[in-house]
């Protein structure tokens, strides 16, 4: 293994060790430590690593996988619409891609968007039949 490769894994592994550790506090305490942002950045961090070094990519890196296990409290919800992610958007870029892939994904050519700020990862599905709400909400 050359020094390049080792730094890299150790940075691999402090990576996945503090996410990790973020991913308890919010997932399972309800308690985060760090903004959004400041672990979107972390998360990428390990990403560019991962691609870089795709020796040390493995099955249970948290960038392999979503998020964490929720709270007992919440109840699940199957969607009658599904529930599309902008996937951490950072730039006008990434939001153009974010909608080609969802003109892809639902067949049509214009797609018309609503977008609110993001309240601490969750996220809420409104139907609306006959002048009635149902809702259903995702974390």
């Amino acid at each position: 293994m050359t020094t390049k490769d080792a730094a890299a894994l150790k940075k691999i592994i402090a990576l996945r060790a503090e996410i990790e550790e973020h991913n308890y506090r919010y997932y399972v305490l309800d308690e985060p430590a760090i903004p959004d942002s400041r672990y979107d950045s972390l998360l990428r961090e390990l990403g560019s690593l991962e691609e870089a070094f795709p020796q040390f990519r493995s099955s249970d890196s948290p960038t392999q996988r979503v998020g964490g296990a929720p709270l007992d409290r919440f109840e699940s919800v199957a969607h009658e619409v599904p529930m599309l992610s902008l996937n951490n958007a950072f730039s006008t870029q990434e939001l153009a891609d974010f909608d080609r892939r969802c003109r892809e994904g639902s067949g049509q050519t214009i797609i018309h968007y609503v977008a609110e700020p993001k309240i601490d990862g969750l996220a809420i599905s409104l139907l609306y039949e006959n002048d009635r709400s149902r809702f259903s909400a995702m974390r």
